[in-house]
């Protein structure tokens, strides 16, 4: 959705305050819901993904910590290029996670039935 909305802003489809806003919405549920994965990791003793997830994680707190996390209205259009890799790079990195956390899954899968 972030994406879109950058790419909306580049063609000039959406102004920048609904589209900074539309981002700055979801950025902080995405932050919780990757502790919460990490963390879910971490007690089901999952130490392969667990240290795969934790970049991600500490890359977002990072930006958490220091107020870079929300997207400004006034100086998006400076930073558009920058935050649509950003982005491409974070689902490249997420679609790692994925392909990974299905391959244990089917192998584990596999695993039972012999």
């Amino acid at each position: 959705m972030q994406l879109v909305c950058l790419v909306d802003l580049e063609y000039d489809y959406i102004n920048p305050y609904d589209s900074s806003s539309r981002i700055n919405n979801v950025i902080l549920p995405e932050f919780i819901i990757q502790g919460v994965l990490c963390f879910i990791l971490l007690i089901a003793r999952h130490w392969f993904m667990l240290f795969m997830a934790l970049p991600h994680l500490y890359y977002n707190v990072n930006l958490y910590v220091t107020r870079r996390h929300m997207v400004d209205v006034t100086e998006i259009y400076n930073q558009l290029s920058w935050e649509k890799k950003q982005r491409f790079f974070k689902i490249g990195y997420l679609l790692v996670l994925f392909i990974l956390s299905l391959f244990w899954l089917l192998w584990s899968i596999g695993d039972e039935y012999e």
